[in-house]
């Protein structure tokens, strides 16, 4: 359903709209990760995170007439923002529905960036049944967080810049680690990567406990996590893998890998003190798994996403007291 056709209109729609992020390195840390380690870092992104590449893509595709009333979208934070700011944008209506643990500083921007902010308790509450009602009484279109063509293939636009960035630095080869939730970011890379640097090999990373995508790929099925809650990586905690993501992760990706909360801090701390970048946890874990995880990964070249970067600042204060 996702092509490179897509992710290349994507681009073209996201010209001038979406940052082209940088392709950072640090002599310190290749020390740490025992080869060449990148970092693709898309915490320098519009809303902090790589999800406004998404969010544009899809409101940007709606015809005029649908978009005008309205865009409703499900998130606990990044995908909130990132609807938001592009409905906005659009100069059309956003209804966001968010867990009420959600980072108050992600509740708070996606109210900044004009949205209706309608919270929910995951536990006790139906997101969807929500959802279902808020868009059939206001007649408002669903922007899915990942499992959906046109979000997938903004995300996927990340895999263009790394393609183009890695030829730069004249890397043909390469593992690219990606902060896997739902999969909309790590199969949008792996399909642009597969087109344009067919060298690459992505592989998913998550946090302990909620490594349904790397439970899936070892088992080849849809694998659901025990719980929604447990974890400071907000950014990725999701049920299960994508009904439409999945396929392309079991073709493209290589094995999952898995970080713990510590490592986590641990790679966000030396993102700051290295790098000079703000990453929240959940967008730290493939920097975690480079760093932490080398005898789990082969080749000389790392690329790893750092996917977004919307911590509360008691979170980043924490990581960086662990050095």
């Amino acid at each position: 359903m996702v092509d490179i056709a897509m992710i290349e209109a994507a681009r073209d729609r996201l010209d001038g709209r979406a940052r082209r992020t940088p392709l950072l390195s640090s002599p310190f840390l290749d020390e740490i990760a025992g080869r060449r380690l990148f970092v693709k870092a898309e915490c320098l992104q519009h809303t902090g995170s790589f999800k406004f590449r998404g969010g544009w893509s899809a409101v940007s595709a709606l015809e005029p007439s649908v978009r005008a009333r309205g865009v409703i979208a499900f998130s606990s934070g990044n995908h909130a923002q990132g609807v938001a700011l592009a409905a906005q944008l659009h100069g059309v209506p956003a209804v966001i529905v968010m867990p009420t643990d959600a980072p108050k500083l992600k509740i708070a921007n996606t109210r900044a960036f004009g949205a209706e902010v309608v919270l929910y308790d995951r536990i006790n509450e139906d997101r969807d049944a929500i959802g279902a009602r808020l868009s059939e009484e206001r007649g408002l279109t669903l922007i899915k967080p990942f499992d959906e063509p046109l979000v997938i293939a903004g995300q996927g636009t990340t895999g263009l810049e790394i393609a183009e960035q890695a030829a730069e630095e004249r890397i043909d080869t390469a593992t690219v680690l990606v902060p896997c939730g739902g999969g909309g970011l790590t199969s949008g890379i792996a399909l642009a990567l597969e087109a344009r640097a067919p060298g690459f090999k992505v592989r998913p990373c998550e946090p302990k406990n909620f490594d349904d995508t790397t439970r899936s790929l070892a088992s080849g099925k849809i694998e659901r996590n025990a719980a929604l809650q447990g974890s400071i990586c907000d950014a990725i905690i999701t049920p299960q893998p994508g009904n439409i993501t999945f396929p392309i992760l079991k073709r493209l990706c290589g094995p999952g890998l898995v970080v713990t909360d510590e490592e986590a801090l641990d790679a966000m701390a030396l993102a700051f003190t290295r790098l000079k970048i703000v990453v929240e946890p959940g967008g730290a874990v493939a920097l975690a798994a480079a760093l932490f995880h080398g005898k789990e990964i082969d080749g000389d070249t790392v690329i790893a996403v750092t996917s977004g970067g919307n911590v509360d600042t008691d979170v980043f204060e924490a990581a960086l007291r662990r050095h």
